[in-house]
């Protein structure tokens, strides 16, 4: 957009404001409303499109009927034990109870198979739900169990005061971790409007002027939820968009109005109209705010291209609220501005100042100017240090017990590790396929499974192995004593047509979630050998397989991903400024925040230092494997916001003709409290996901904390101008000018000595 057209676009928004105003108020009430029923309408299951363990899933769907593709565990304590009479009569009424559901396919339990395995050492026992959904989407299937098991707990609670079912496993796993996501969000939201607010009034001087940025990043997270609900119509999305659209919103629509409503009271209070000032505050703030908003887009963008439902959904989340954002920002934000006019400074809390830039920074710029090397030494070497952590990052799921301890699937999961069965959430679930000429009961066919079966079960990760030979006990296929056993029997473990057979795999209490991934890997690499007969092949599936899948698909894409972000950002930002080193350095800032970032959160969570303080009691070792792609997007992202905002005023300064050591000084005059001001919401903003019970959210909003916290003091106000410094004219090779300045050319720039420099008006 060039300078007449960017002019243009600002007269346009003054001129039809009314219009403009109209629009929006019409486009809230359609869309906004549906913001209410984001939870209803967003799923909580994670899938990896094309992955092995989803290509077992629709087979374990599709061919073997009996063999709960999809399932549900419900947890009984309190109760007396199954093996008694009053044990087995609540037992049959649960498994009435639940199969009358018609989202249950069939039950499994101590009531069909008098296995120890079933029976805790207090009498808890467990009964293993097979789920149908028929219509229904899988996570709408777990308040329809817990409705169902919760009325029968009240009709038996006079006799068993402590009676209670607790349903788990990977559906409602996925279902309560979600809903314990979309909690945090709420209550995020809650704790830091009241603190932005404060923020705010501290910065501007004035109530009216600080509820304008409250208010546009409220409308910002409402009208990006309301559209994500349509757009669920199309796609299926994941809750994790909640999450952030809500630290977006927040975040990046206060920071975008902070930028314009700042722009515009500084334009005030050089004299200009309420039109003119709305005029230059769209046009100067607008090119900054669609460069910080092209860079972030960029990153979200980049997301798109790896297969997983829940990175897909993040990155569709963070797409539409920075458009929406960066919307309200220039148009409704200027428009309302040039109604208000003066109003903008009702109820002060302390007097106005001119906009003149802050002295403080003036002699900070000063001090950076003078001494570039020793800056950076001082500013860059401890980072330096914290950066380097990041070579230990690990992406594997966090070790130990990480779950929201009051979570009902939490629990119910607890006691199956109690009992020495939590594998039963765990398992693996193993296709063999065998070769033409083979089928599962013949000789050749009954031998491979079972030699599968024992090469799994002598690992010393594997607690049990459940096959069709292992419960037959027979060496080779006997068709009278096949005969003899339950059809649903032989459908749970192979197909009609005999190509097909199941190995269910429970891993041990101590592999845990580690060490069941570690088996899957394994397995998959001697896939071709596993049964040792030539031409058969076994494909893995199961919650592990999922949460390996899930890791490849995501570290996989990692690189690709940074690769298109950074040569993408590098295009938009030489684009912007006409720079070749401004683009570069602004890049190689923004990898060093991210290096920064994730060093801080090895520390913390992965060794566990200072990890109380956030609620947890041990290092967990781990970090998520979505943890390095959100992170990244995020804050590489979110770091061109404060590049933007500092070199633009820079390339200004240096457009109206002062040195280069004044246009450094000038810039951080003019922008360095604002950075300060709109970090510092930043931080309060991702700090609140701190509090939240969900480890992931947990992890990430502290590392976009650190990342910002980072990025907009030492990177931006230190390291950022001691590079200008530097590079000297070479900073602006080769566009030599920077062109956004020509779109209004009376500017009023004070000089490092406190000189004018323009004929009439300070446009900061």
């Amino acid at each position: 957009m060039g300078p007449k057209s960017r002019r243009s676009f600002g007269t346009m928004v003054v001129r039809y404001r009314w219009w403009i105003v109209a629009a929006w108020v019409v486009g809230a009430a359609l869309v906004a409303p549906g913001a209410a029923h984001v939870e209803e309408r967003l799923e909580v299951a994670a899938s990896v499109q094309g992955s092995e363990s989803e290509r077992v899933q629709a087979l374990i769907a599709k061919r073997f009927p009996g063999a709960f593709p999809s399932y549900a565990v419900v947890v009984i304590t309190g109760s007396p034990s199954p093996r008694t009479v009053e044990g087995r009569e609540l037992l049959t009424e649960l498994r009435a109870t639940v199969s009358a559901l018609p989202v249950v396919s069939r039950t499994l339990s101590y009531l069909d198979a008098p296995d120890s395995a079933f029976v805790g050492s207090h009498g808890e026992t467990y009964m293993v739900v097979g789920l149908a959904p028929h219509g229904h989407r899988i996570d709408e299937v777990v308040p329809i169990l817990r409705g169902a098991s919760s009325r029968l707990v009240s009709r038996h609670r006079a006799n068993y005061p402590r009676l209670e079912f607790g349903w788990t496993g990977e559906v409602p796993l996925n279902y309560d971790l979600r809903k314990t996501s979309a909690a945090d969000a709420r209550d995020a939201e809650r704790r830091v409007l009241p603190i932005t607010t404060v923020l705010l009034v501290v910065a501007f001087g004035a109530i009216a002027a600080a509820l304008l940025p409250v208010l546009a990043g409220v409308l910002a997270i409402s009208l990006a939820l309301g559209a994500a609900v349509v757009l669920t119509n199309f796609w299926p999305l994941s809750l994790l968009l909640q999450n952030v659209v809500v630290m977006l919103g927040l975040g990046l629509g206060i920071d975008y109005a902070l930028l314009v409503v700042g722009r515009f009271r500084e334009a005030m209070l050089d004299g200009m109209t309420k039109q003119e000032a709305a005029r230059v505050a769209a046009t100067r703030a607008g090119h900054t705010i669609a460069l910080s908003g092209a860079a972030v887009a960029i990153a979200f963008a980049a997301l798109l291209i790896v297969p997983v439902n829940e990175i897909r959904s993040i990155a569709v989340g963070g797409l539409v609220v920075i458009v929406v954002a960066a919307l309200l920002a220039t148009t409704l934000l200027p428009a309302l501005l040039s109604m208000l006019g003066r109003h903008i400074d009702t109820a002060r809390v302390r007097g106005l100042s001119r906009g003149t830039g802050s002295d403080g920074w003036r002699r900070w710029g000063r001090l950076v100017c003078a001494h570039p090397l020793a800056v950076l030494i001082v500013a860059g070497a401890p980072l330096g240090a914290l950066a380097w952590q990041t070579t230990r990052l690990s992406t594997e799921l966090p070790r130990g017990d990480w779950l929201p301890r009051e979570m009902e699937s939490s629990r119910a999961l607890r006691t199956l590790s109690a009992m020495g069965t939590s594998g039963i959430v765990n398992a693996l679930r193993v296709v063999i396929e065998l070769p033409k000429g083979a089928t599962w009961d013949t000789p050749a066919g009954w031998t491979a499974v079972r030699r599968a079966g024992e090469i799994i079960g002598q690992d010393r990760r594997v607690a049990r192995v459940r096959s069709l030979p292992s419960v037959t006990g027979m060496v080779a296929p006997n068709f009278d004593v096949l005969s003899r056993f339950p059809a649903s029997v032989r459908e749970q473990m192979a197909t009609s047509d005999g190509r097909l057979a199941l190995i269910e795999v429970l891993p041990t209490e101590a592999a845990g979630v580690r060490g069941a991934g570690e088996l899957v890997r394994d397995l998959r690499a001697m896939s071709g050998s596993l049964t040792e007969l030539p031409g058969s092949k076994a494909e893995i599936g199961g919650l592990p397989a999922l949460n390996v899948d899930y890791e490849a698909s995501t570290i996989g894409h990692l690189r690709m991903v940074m690769l298109l972000v950074v040569l993408v950002t590098l295009a938009s930002l030489f684009a912007g400024f006409r720079s070749a080193l401004v683009a570069i350095k602004a890049v190689a800032l923004n990898l060093f925040s991210v290096a920064v970032a994730f060093g801080a959160v090895v520390i913390v969570f992965q060794d566990g230092h200072g990890i109380g303080a956030l609620g947890l009691h041990a290092a967990l070792g781990g970090t998520f494997p979505a943890i390095p792609l959100i992170v990244f997007a995020v804050v590489f992202g979110l770091s061109m916001d404060y590049e933007v905002f500092l070199v633009a005023r820079i390339a200004e300064s240096k457009e109206m003709g002062l040195s280069d050591d004044d246009a450094i000084v000038e810039g951080l005059a003019r922008t360095g409290g604002l950075i300060s001001s709109a970090a510092a919401i930043m931080i309060v903003v991702f700090a609140a996901f701190t509090l939240g019970d969900f480890v992931l959210m947990k992890i990430l909003g502290f590392a976009l904390s650190v990342a910002v916290l980072v990025d907009a003091t030492v990177m931006r106000l230190a390291v950022g101008p001691a590079l200008l410094k530097l590079g000297g004219s070479w900073n602006w090779w080769p566009g030599k000018t920077y062109p956004l300045v020509r779109s209004l050319p009376n500017i009023q720039i004070h000089n490092s000595q406190g000189r004018l420099h323009g004929p009439s008006q300070s446009v900061s």
